[in-house]
């Protein structure tokens, strides 16, 4: 956004209020000099030899003082005449000059700012909301009018000077939104690397699960403590309705020395997970089974048969939670507060 320039009248006044205040300035000075050469002049000047800035600024407050004594006859221009040199008239030259280089500072560290914060987000190269650059072309025109200080009438420095910082401001609030948005998109990152490192953990376990299933099934199979398993054995019935699944649940949860506290946490756990169907598959992540297993295939430490044994499914699914949470009741306290075990 640029700045809009101020009304040609007063533009036109303040045109005429400089050229009159530097035709009286030069008139004043050569009025300075002429009393300088008068011998009763002399002590006083003097006296005012050390003190520049003093005499700059009773010059500037004569001229302006004079401004608004002939600015009364007109009384179109007379109010805006009257107030500039009046506000001229009470500010030393020194401190317009300073006051405009110190806008001139402030100007250009506010584009530095915004340059480096521009360069900060293409480097993070994060997605972040809003715009991603900031428009500095405003504040760079006030520092090329800025950087003629040296050769620029002091009595025109004020508007400038105003203009300038206005606009600086607003590139220091944008600047300060850009770092905020990408402050915002960082913490996002860290939490996304943070639930991927999670995940990636979460597999890692399952693996060792399934591989401390596969050794447990090689050893002597997952029926009871007799060291076979009987043709009426839920376990091996290869009943897989909800019902059958469920008992073969129950009995495997007894061999692991689980009570019907942690059935009542399986089969909470499992209703959610699929409903205890065998078949559950999971388009979206390819999850499958009873115990949804990512990916299915995992199951086959348990049994050849994973795709079509309810049993195997679960034998699988019980050394997972026994790996990873200790306990069906711990793996579905991890489910209810994260969605996913």
């Amino acid at each position: 956004m640029r700045f809009t320039p101020r009304r040609s009248d007063e533009s036109s006044v303040s045109a005429a209020v400089a050229v009159a205040l530097g035709l009286c300035l030069v008139g004043g000075m050569s009025t300075a000099a002429q009393a300088a050469q008068s011998p009763s002049a002399h002590p006083a000047v003097t006296s005012q030899t050390t003190t520049g800035p003093t005499v700059r600024a009773a010059v500037s407050a004569t001229v302006a003082r004079s401004l608004v004594s002939e600015a009364s006859t007109d009384t179109t221009t007379a109010p805006y005449i009257s107030a500039e040199a009046e506000a001229l008239a009470n500010e030393p030259l020194d401190d317009i000059v300073d006051d405009a280089r110190d806008a001139l500072g402030d100007a250009r560290e506010a584009v530095s700012e915004a340059e480096a914060a521009e360069k900060k987000v293409a480097r993070s190269k994060l997605k972040i909301t809003g715009a991603q650059t900031i428009d500095t072309s405003v504040v760079e025109d006030h520092i090329e009018t800025l950087q003629t200080i040296a050769v620029t009438p002091v009595l025109l420095l004020p508007a400038s000077t105003e203009e300038a910082a206005a606009d600086t401001a607003k590139v220091e609030k944008a600047t300060d939104r850009l770092l905020s948005r990408l402050e915002k998109a960082e913490k996002a990152e860290e939490r996304r690397k943070a639930a991927a490192a999670a995940k990636k953990k979460a597999e890692e376990a399952a693996r060792k699960a399934a591989a401390q299933a596969e050794a447990a099934s090689s050893s002597g199979g997952s029926s009871g403590s007799g060291g076979g398993t009987s043709s009426g054995s839920p376990a091996s019935s290869g009943d897989n309705s909800v019902a059958g699944a469920k008992a073969t649940a129950r009995a495997l949860l007894a061999d692991r020395g689980w009570g019907s506290d942690q059935f009542s946490c399986l089969e909470k756990l499992w209703n959610k997970e699929s409903g205890w169907n065998y078949r559950a598959y999971n388009s979206s992540s390819g999850a499958y089974g009873i115990p949804q297993a990512l990916p299915g295939s995992k199951m086959g430490s348990a049994g050849s048969d994973w795709k079509s044994s309810a049993a195997t499914q679960i034998r699988w699914g019980l050394g997972y939670i026994d790996g990873r949470y200790g306990t069906p009741c711990g793996a579905w306290s991890h489910s209810q507060s994260t969605g996913w075990y």
